[in-house]
């Protein structure tokens, strides 16, 4: 398992919010490049970094900011929000991006995001935000009916098999993830890459999440709460790898 720190940006500076709802946001004086550096320097890899104001769809966008974390680090870097148009994707991996994140264009446009998967085989990541076993889009603010099971299991059909899956009723609670969503999915979709967002408190729940055979686990508000050290991070992730 990989253990993957998280950057939530609003206007360029890192924030978290609580059960995906933006009137409930804590900020931070640590800026994103900082972040990237220390987790870096402190032996991880990877880096999911988050555009809100591009999944907000007001119009502002992050990109700069990426282009500042790329340019400051070598983290694997996988980017999203806001990413609605192959272009928007395409800008991303300009900015410094190697993976990007699509969520609610994953609804919209299959067609066009089945297309990007053939043309970026590996970088494309399903960004499945979920309440209640149902998928919701525009940065959580729009419910719909579909079944993330089923959602996930076309996407995997049209040979793009990894996937972030965010239970939004726990992301940023600090409450523990969604271990009984994340086990129903890796049951019914075998080869599903499943990457685990929202609610990770403890190194106890890293080690949870591994057991049940998640690819990744994203960790946001816990280390920036002082909840899990970076050092702690990659010992999990050394541990579980061993």
């Amino acid at each position: 398992m990989i253990v993957i720190p998280a950057i939530d940006i609003i206007d360029g500076s890192i924030v978290r919010l609580s059960g995906g709802d933006y009137s409930r946001v804590s900020h931070y004086t640590m800026t994103p490049e900082d972040a990237a550096k220390r987790f870096e320097d402190g032996g991880l890899t990877h880096l999911h970094v988050v555009d809100l104001d591009g999944a907000e769809g007001n119009g502002k966008r992050n990109l700069r900011t990426l282009e500042r974390i790329a340019a400051c680090c070598s983290l694997h870097l996988d980017f999203g929000g806001g990413i609605r148009s192959a272009g928007d994707a395409e800008s991303a991996f300009s900015a410094g991006a190697e993976k990007v994140n699509i969520g609610s264009m994953a609804v919209r446009k299959k067609e066009a995001v089945v297309e990007l998967g053939i043309i970026y085989p590996g970088r494309i990541i399903i960004s499945a935000d979920v309440r209640d076993e149902k998928v919701a889009i525009a940065g959580w603010k729009e419910d719909t009916a579909i079944d993330v099971s089923s959602f996930l299991e076309e996407y995997i059909a049209s040979g793009i098999s990894l996937a972030t899956v965010t239970d939004i009723s726990k992301d940023g609670m600090l409450s523990g993830p969604g271990i009984e969503l994340y086990s129903k999915l890796i049951e019914a979709l075998p080869s599903l890459s499943l990457i685990a967002s929202g609610g990770v408190s403890s190194v106890s729940d890293l080690k949870e999440l591994s057991a049940i055979g998640v690819y990744g686990t994203i960790v946001g508000k816990a280390y920036y709460e002082g909840r899990i050290t970076i050092e702690e991070m990659k010992e999990a992730e050394c541990l579980q790898r061993g």
